[in-house]
């Protein structure tokens, strides 16, 4: 396939009309006062690599965050993104998404583990975010908002033993995801029989090397879903999915709509 495939989640800059009505530091003031006063962890997510914290409030309006969490939405400072939401930021079909994991963390009070997302980075290359999410209660624990630390593949494969083995795997699937992957063929090319890979998989993603290949494919054939007119029977092809059937079950599954109705919803007159 020789199109481009455009990010799920590509940050847009802010615009005039979505400036924030209140005070930036007011809002982030009230909140901390309900926490008991500013966090002093907060710091230590300026220096991981490859993770970005948030905190939002109730109305997922974001609070704080890391510098390279608000650099990654095109702001020169966290002033810029305090008040604001995902709408803000992101396609209006991703937003919904993490705001809907927002309010399940908030009205749960259950953490959300191990989400793994499909993105494009800020250099356009095809990334693996892997996003864990808690939430954010006062000093009578009463739950009043969610934080979360965004993990990127690309930004800790480097540094993390389990990665390494699985890199070429990656990289390859980031290259040929639309096109018909069998496990035992992605094993072969890395050297490792298939329950292996499927550990180390594991231990990354938390994920099989299937459902990561799957997850992939849902996600970039969304974009294209949104960008092009194609008949859904030819991305379901173009992506690797035996039919149409195939690919709608699946797609439901993952993104909770049918491509029919997730077209119709999010794309662009």
């Amino acid at each position: 396939m020789n199109r481009p495939v455009a990010s799920s989640a590509e940050p847009s800059t802010p615009t005039p009309q979505n400036a924030v009505s209140r005070n930036p530091a007011e809002i982030q003031r009230e909140f901390f006062q309900r926490m008991g006063g500013p966090q002093q962890f907060q710091q230590l997510f300026e220096h991981l690599p490859g993770v970005y914290f948030f905190v939002k409030d109730r109305q997922s309006r974001m609070v704080c965050a890391s510098q390279p969490f608000w650099e990654h939405l095109g702001a020169v400072s966290e002033e810029e993104i305090i008040g604001r939401t995902d709408d803000d930021f992101f396609p209006q079909h991703a937003a919904d998404h993490f705001k809907r994991d927002d309010e399940h963390v908030m009205e749960t009070g259950q953490p959300l583990i191990g989400r793994v997302e499909l993105w494009y980075n800020e250099q356009r290359v095809l990334d693996w975010f892997v996003t864990n999410k808690h939430p954010v209660r006062d000093t009578s624990g009463i739950v009043i908002g969610v934080m979360g630390i965004v993990r990127s593949y690309e930004g800790q494969r480097r540094s993390m033993q389990p990665m390494s083995l699985i890199n070429s795997t990656v990289d390859y699937i980031r290259e040929h995801h639309h096109e018909r992957l069998t496990v035992e063929d992605l094993a072969e090319r890395a050297g490792l029989s298939p329950r292996q890979l499927h550990r180390k998989f594991r231990e990354v993603f938390g994920l099989s090397v299937q459902e990561f290949l799957i997850k992939t494919r849902i996600q970039a054939a969304s974009d294209i879903l949104l960008r092009t007119d194609e008949p859904i029977s030819g991305i379901a092809a173009d992506f690797g999915f035996c039919d149409q059937s195939a690919f709608t079950q699946l797609f439901r599954k993952h993104m909770g709509l049918t491509p029919r109705q997730f077209r119709l919803r999010y794309a662009k007159p």
